[in-house]
């Protein structure tokens, strides 16, 4: 058997319409939405760098149906420029693919082959002595396991399975196209191609399971980085699976547990530290990070009760702008959330323990707790801007915590 590389990339979700991001003041909105395109192109460009012989699309190439022809039309530049280098490009549509009736009458230029929507197909290039199994979804809902059909390993070829798939034992997700490690192995394939699980992981070595995980992250869900898998085969033999970064844009949680701060000074700091780390890690990208204050704290009423400190960590993040190799990397704050609790124990001054009796009263009575919602408007107005009424008030339920806080901490002074 020869030897080659190849890599195998997934769930591209080119110009994904990424709603809601204007809800988030601050940030960097163009540049959150052009990254999809920025992303393929760094795949290009790392295809072409690394010389590699082929490169793998693993499904939803696109996501769902476009606003405009030009989505497709770029996607078909970037693979030109691999196909144009000598470099076939091998493409399999997934779930979100196959809403588009526009992508399947693209004409694809020849070095690009797609797999088919009817059946199992199979591409065999034997002056690679490789051969790639695949099918595309026709349809979004699939059901059942694809692989059944593929067809049996052709002798003296390095076996590749292409395939998008939930796979058993990724409930995050939504079910297309169950399967099992067990049955991939089985049908004696080197190497599957799996595309649909956004995160990126080396499912089982023997043989070779990968899902490459999302190329660039869109939401706050897709955190860390993201890219492709970088595979290289000698005499048959996958020798090394490595994982290259094409995302512009990170995404990450901050994850502060305050539980041993005193002040507000010290929140403040370990802040700009968390933000520092991340955009040294981002490596000259543009970082969109979700704050958590986690822990518990003497801070936690006086976070509840007021507002200025949101506001100061903003600032952080606005002031920590810094030049790098590629240009000005920022961050920016999407979000930020105190899921921080009250101490078990109270200060023991006797009129705070008599203002909390008075208030775990009133969250036992009836006739208060039946008043709450005339002034439900009026409360959540007198919430710190970083609390979200969703997340609040799941199925209806009135926030009876918060309330009780956000008024200790107003009673006794607690703001700042």
């Amino acid at each position: 058997m020869s030897s080659f590389r190849f890599l195998h990339a997934a769930d591209i979700h080119l110009d994904s319409p990424l709603r809601g991001l204007s809800r988030y003041e601050g940030l960097p909105e163009a540049e959150i939405r052009g990254s999809t395109r920025r992303a393929l192109d760094r795949l290009v460009e790392t295809a072409l760098s690394e010389k590699v012989d082929f490169v793998i699309l693993a499904g939803d190439l696109y996501d769902g149906t476009w606003q405009d022809v030009g989505t497709g039309l770029y996607m078909l530049k970037a693979l030109s420029r691999l196909v144009q280098a000598g470099i076939r490009v091998v493409t399999l549509s997934g779930n979100h693919d196959a809403q588009s009736v526009i992508a399947r009458e693209l004409p694809l230029p020849d070095g690009i082959d797609h797999f088919s929507y009817e059946a199992p197909q199979t591409f065999h290039w034997p002056e690679l002595g490789v051969a790639l199994h695949g099918q595309s979804f026709r349809d979004r809902h699939v059901p059942h396991d694809m692989t059944r059909a593929y067809p049996a390993p052709i002798a003296g070829c390095f076996n590749i399975g292409v395939l998008h798939t939930s796979l058993s034992g990724y409930g995050e997700h939504e079910t297309y196209a169950p399967c099992s490690v067990e049955t991939l192995a089985a049908k004696g394939y080197d190497y599957w191609a799996l595309g649909h699980v956004h995160a990126r992981e080396i499912v089982c070595e023997h043989p070779c399971i990968v899902f490459p995980g999302v190329l660039q992250g869109r939401h706050a869900r897709e955190i860390g980085a993201c890219g492709c898998a970088l595979v290289s085969v000698e005499d048959g033999i996958v020798r090394s699976v490595g994982f290259v970064d094409c995302d512009v844009v990170r995404w990450c949680r901050l994850e502060l547990d305050i539980s041993d701060m005193q002040s507000m000074d010290a929140v403040r700091g370990a802040a700009r530290r968390e933000m520092e780390r991340a955009l040294s890690e981002a490596e000259g990208r543009t970082v969109i990070a979700r704050v958590v204050l986690t822990g518990r704290s003497v801070l936690h009423d006086r976070l509840w009760a007021s507002q200025g400190w949101e506001d100061d960590l903003r600032g952080i993040a606005v002031s920590m702008a810094q030049e790098s190799a590629n240009g000005r990397a920022q961050i920016a704050l999407e979000k930020i959330r105190n899921e921080t609790s009250a101490p078990l124990l109270r200060s023991g001054v006797a009129e705070t323990r008599e203002l909390d009796l008075a208030l775990e009263g009133l969250m036992r009575d009836e006739t208060f707790l039946a008043s709450l919602p005339d002034a439900f408007e009026g409360f959540f107005s007198a919430l710190p801007a970083c609390v979200e009424r969703d997340s609040l008030m799941p199925e209806g339920q009135f926030p009876l915590e918060q309330a009780r806080t956000a008024l200790r901490a107003r009673l006794l002074g607690e703001t700042e």
